[in-house]
């Protein structure tokens, strides 16, 4: 929220604009004295690493009785404010726009009780409203991220980092509450990037006998060597028939069926605490610089817009299109809409919770259930480049992915280097005995098992290009069968790719589908805005 109000502030005086801060909320604009406060470049220095917000934030009950907006009204004109930022959830933001409706009536009013002058009134007819979204709960819809989302998945995620290292010594399991009274963003994307064996959202209840499934699951997790497990469990988890489900209720059933050492961490505040992650840093100072460009676009007969995180881009979105769409999640899970509730959160949320659930099965479908209509292609996958996070990640969803639709996945080690050296049993003599390593090897199901919490590159890679020896590289494509090829990396990987492709007229063999996934801290490969 800092980052918003530092960009707020300091492109409103770019633009030669007065900036004024309101100290706690719309309680602050009710009792307006020292509440409303004239604020300068310096204002904001030194803020943007700083969590909450520096201006305070309150519920109001005086702000939605009509008596308490008149105030706020009186209050604003004293200022001269008719232009508002207004950063909060679907409550704050709602109440805004109803601000906006009443304005003119409130004009009235003041006149009659002498507040104001007419002329005064017929200079400030209208206000503008535009709206910044700040929740960790990432539940407004009509943006893909709200501000403070990512900071919370980073306190979550530290938390359970954490816990794994006292599971894994004692072989217990830890069932984590996070908050999402009725949204399951911070469950779902937490259970996706931690590995968890199981996830509880709002959106989406659990079979009617989840407790079974749950249990079955645990237990060949444990079968297959696995020493922890995890769950995930948002604060507003219900079942099929709108019943909560708490943390204590699963940590019970585990330790009922299972009699598995079972403990409960609640993480509460803490997710809401903490320094901004850099995403959340440039996601507040985006919006926020473009909250200030939409009021000096709006007219008196512009809608009120919220400005939103629409892919990468920061677009303008009609406020209360998205509060009503919001609202409609709600009365979707009241009426145990599931399916239209998962929906209306939105492609990512439906992206993720399709994905969470492939990639935690216990095992790849059978052959008659795969995706794959009965063929079997042999595809590849190698990192290519400088290691960086998310490269073991990526390999552990394209070899599920993969499996679930039929297809044989082989692991090339070391890049393009392993690949020409291809199933040659490379033997490094030691001072105790011989270590014999396959650079191409069939990867499993279980082979990449808790990869995504772990840097570098499990495959290992490095920077070198086909070209150093590209009739081997053709000649083992075509011994192995290699059908697809998938690359993680930098602009390494991008570069493979296009000198791969541009050499398809001369080899047949590179006539296959290739895929390069950006993935470098260098955020260098062109494309894509964002790499992994």
């Amino acid at each position: 929220m800092n980052a918003a109000l530092r960009a707020v502030c300091r492109m409103g005086l770019y633009l030669g604009c007065q900036v004024y801060f309101i100290h706690e909320g719309y309680q602050g604009m009710v009792d307006g004295g020292n509440n409303i406060t004239l604020a300068n470049w310096n204002s904001v220095s030194d803020i943007i690493q700083r969590s909450g917000t520096i201006i305070g934030s309150a519920r109001s009950k005086d702000f939605r009785t009509p008596e308490g907006r008149l105030k706020a009204a009186d209050n604003l004109l004293k200022y001269g404010i008719t232009n508002l930022v207004c950063v909060g959830g679907d409550g704050s933001l709602t109440g805004a726009n109803t601000f906006r409706h009443e304005w003119p009536s409130l004009l009235q009013q003041l006149v009659q009780k002498g507040s104001i002058t007419a002329e005064k009134a017929a200079q400030f007819p209208n206000i503008n409203i535009v709206g910044l979204v700040g929740s960790i709960d990432n539940d407004f819809c009509g943006t893909d991220m709200t501000i403070g989302t990512d900071t919370a998945l980073h306190r979550i995620i530290e938390a359970v980092d954490a816990v794994q290292s006292t599971a894994q010594s004692h072989q217990r399991s830890f069932v984590v509450e996070v908050m999402g009274r009725h949204c399951g963003y911070l469950a779902l994307v937490a259970a996706l990037a931690s590995e968890a064996d199981w996830a509880f959202i709002p959106e989406w209840p659990p079979p009617v006998d989840w407790r079974d499934i749950l249990c079955q699951k645990l237990h060949e997790a444990r079968e297959h060597g696995q020493r922890v497990n995890i769950i995930i469990v948002a604060e507003g988890a219900l079942d099929r028939d709108g019943n909560p489900i708490t943390s204590e209720m699963v940590r019970d059933v585990i330790v009922k069926r299972l009699n598995y050492d079972t403990r409960v961490t609640v993480l509460g505040h803490v997710q809401r605490g903490g320094n901004p992650s850099a995403f959340d840093r440039q996601l507040g100072s985006r919006m926020g610089a473009e909250a200030v460009l939409a009021l000096m676009d709006t007219s008196p007969d512009t809608e009120p817009s919220v400005i939103a995180l629409d892919g990468n881009s920061i677009v303008r979105v009609p406020l209360m299109q998205c509060v009503e769409r919001t609202k409609r999640v709600q009365k979707a899970m009241e009426e145990k809409n599931w399916e239209l509730a998962v929906k209306l959160r939105g492609r990512s949320f439906l992206r993720n919770l399709e994905t969470y659930r492939l990639l935690t099965k216990m095992r790849p479908p059978t052959e008659k259930d795969t995706l794959s209509g009965g063929h079997k292609f042999t595809l590849a996958v190698m990192n290519v480049g400088a290691p960086a996070c998310g490269m073991n990640a990526a390999v552990r969803s394209f070899v599920r992915n993969a499996l679930c639709h039929n297809c044989r996945v082989l692991g090339i080690k070391d890049s393009f280097e392993g690949l020409i050296k291809g199933s040659v049993q490379v033997r490094y003599v030691f001072a105790v005995c011989p270590l014999q390593v396959f650079l191409m090897q069939e990867m499993n199901w279980h082979d990449v098992t808790n990869w995504s919490m772990y840097g570098g590159s499990f495959l290992g890679t490095q920077k070198s290009l086909p070209t150093k020896d590209i009739d081997k590289v053709v000649s083992q494509l075509r011994t192995f069968k290699i059908d697809g090829l998938f690359l993680i990396g930098g602009f390494e990987a991008f570069h493979s790719c296009l000198i791969m492709s541009e050499l398809r007229s001369k080899y047949k063999e590179f006539c296959i589908p290739m895929v390069a996934l950006p993935c470098t801290i260098s955020n260098n490969v062109p494309g894509t805005r964002w790499a992994y």
